[in-house]
């Protein structure tokens, strides 16, 4: 179990995962989780117990800030003892879909406190993403922030990603001043995010997100939110990007089925956007059936899975020309 959500966590790029045997130093003690934090050189714990009743067995996990003590989540999880490797599977997937975006509030908090005079690229990222998600009208002000962070940090991937998304989404909910120039800005910073990317899942999904809205080939868009979460399975916006994309694609089976997943992974998190592309989805499957409707004289049955169209990210592609070549 243990093994499964280090592995689990060690996916998620921007964290620090101790080693399963240094843990395994406290099996059996009860010691205080202050000490433990500064004994393993960490800010948060994630502790729990496996308890065996009859023919059942109950999972419970809880996420603490080791600096103060503080619970930031918690949840149980039980099943039959005969099904325990599935259980122990889906504890794994569910701890490190909810935990990411909970240690992403956390720091977000942490930062807050911190003196505007002594702020890092990493402050302000941080500023700029705890406001991301609040309201259309403060991407203007994620967009500052992001851009501040790139002053300070150049190379500083997931600010670049986040500021393509900025760019894009002002564009796209029709708040631009000039929408060709956010567009090729946008494309600008996607693809300068994606040459510092590595292996990292989120920014490969915003990146994904980004140059699939401008234009830029959906092919290998869906190759790069594939890739994001081949490197983080648990990933619940990647899988959303993944079913945006998808309809992107005009594979609204596909999109339903990744954005539903994403949805399973994090419930807790903001599901407006999730929801939206679902709806989406099922409206082009809708359209699909509607549209062969005249071909059921020649056949007895329409297979909606095999029904695909083009549709199209929005119109007035930002080609690669936004990287200058």
């Amino acid at each position: 179990m243990v093994e499964e959500i280090v592995t689990a966590l060690s996916r998620v790029h921007w964290l620090f995962v101790i080693a399963r045997s240094s843990t395994f130093t406290y099996k059996g003690q009860s010691p205080d989780v202050r000490q433990v934090g500064r004994e393993l050189g960490v800010r948060y714990i994630l502790e729990g117990s496996v308890r065996k009743a009859g023919g059942r067995v109950r999972i419970t996990a809880q996420l603490i800030d080791a600096t103060s003590g503080a619970h930031l989540w918690a949840d149980r999880f039980e099943g039959p003892l005969e099904d325990v490797f599935d259980l122990q599977d889906k504890v794994a997937s569910s701890v490190a879909g909810v935990i990411e975006p909970a240690l992403q509030a956390a720091e977000t908090a942490r930062s807050a406190g911190r003196p505007t005079d002594d702020l890092t690229a990493y402050d302000l990222y941080l500023r700029a993403y705890s406001i991301v998600w609040s309201s259309a009208r403060q991407i203007p002000e994620v967009l500052r922030l992001m851009e501040q962070a790139i002053a300070r940090d150049p190379h500083y991937g997931p600010a670049l990603a986040w500021a393509a998304f900025c760019r894009a989404r002002i564009e796209a909910d029709g708040r631009s001043e000039d929408p060709a120039a956010d567009r090729l800005k946008a494309a600008d910073f996607a693809w300068r995010a994606l040459e510092v990317a590595g292996d990292d899942a989120a920014l490969l999904a915003n990146v994904a997100l980004v140059l699939a809205h401008v234009g830029e080939d959906i092919g290998v868009m869906i190759a790069l939110a594939d890739r994001a979460l081949v490197l983080n399975p648990n990933f619940a916006r990647g899988w959303h990007v993944s079913g945006t994309v998808r309809l992107f694609a005009g594979q609204p089976e596909i999109a339903i089925e990744h954005v539903t997943t994403a949805l399973r992974l994090s419930p807790r998190a903001r599901s407006g956007t999730s929801l939206s592309t679902m709806g989406a989805a099922h409206f082009v499957i809708d359209a699909l059936i509607r549209q062969c409707r005249p071909c059921s004289s020649r056949s007895k049955k329409i297979e909606p899975s095999r029904l695909r169209i083009a549709l199209s990210p929005p119109a007035g592609a930002a080609r690669r020309s936004a990287r200058g070549h």
